[in-house]
């Protein structure tokens, strides 16, 4: 069991895809508006992550070396195709606002190194367990970001108003140079966090 609670807190905590390997950068500072974007491409995101894992550590032994890269992007580009249909088809609203970056899913580097990094390499228990710590890192620095941009920008997080009628919002928060201020300040706070 301690093996997976290495797994867990290297995915969530000490090696979180966003505030320390900088991965997924291309959706974290272009959806994450409002905490409620952040947290829907985080779900889409760790959907195909762990389906990811899942296939690539049961296909492993099965697929050549020298084609294992397309191999595992045409798998991760499947379960990019299932998210991105069935969020049209149900979310209709939440898809037409995260637009182009549902299917650039199939891109991000963290799903594939993962699948690359780890899942090639380990058992389906321990990809999973990967999977679903990775994905919940990820998914908490998107949401972390997303509900601090909502808060500057808009005075609400979730779509609830928080500062009030009163709140004079920082719009520069929710345009594109107030996800990298954000983001800098966040990953700063995270980093003093991380060396006390």
């Amino acid at each position: 069991m301690s093996g997976y609670n290495d797994i867990i807190k290297k995915g969530i905590w000490t090696e979180n895809p966003v505030f320390i390997q900088l991965l997924g950068m291309c959706p974290l500072l272009a959806v994450t508006t409002s905490a409620e974007n952040g947290f829907a491409m985080g779900v889409a995101s760790t959907f195909v992550l762990i389906c990811a894992n899942i296939v690539v550590s049961l296909v492993r032994d099965f697929i050549p070396s020298k084609v294992r890269i397309p191999c595992y992007i045409v798998i991760i580009a499947s379960f990019v195709t299932i998210t991105d249909l069935v969020m049209a088809g149900y979310f209709f609203q939440l898809h037409k606002s995260l637009g182009l970056f549902i299917p650039l899913i199939v891109v991000n580097c963290m799903i594939l190194g993962r699948s690359e990094g780890f899942a090639s390499k380990n058992n389906l228990g321990r990809s999973i367990v990967d999977g679903v710590s990775v994905g919940l890192g990820f998914t908490l620095a998107l949401v972390i970001l997303g509900g601090v941009r909502e808060l500057l920008g808009n005075g609400s997080i979730f779509g609830a108003s928080i500062l009030g009628d009163s709140y004079m919002p920082l719009i520069v928060m929710i345009l594109p140079p107030g996800a990298f201020i954000a983001l800098g300040f966040i990953i700063a706070f995270f980093n003093k966090i991380e060396n006390k």
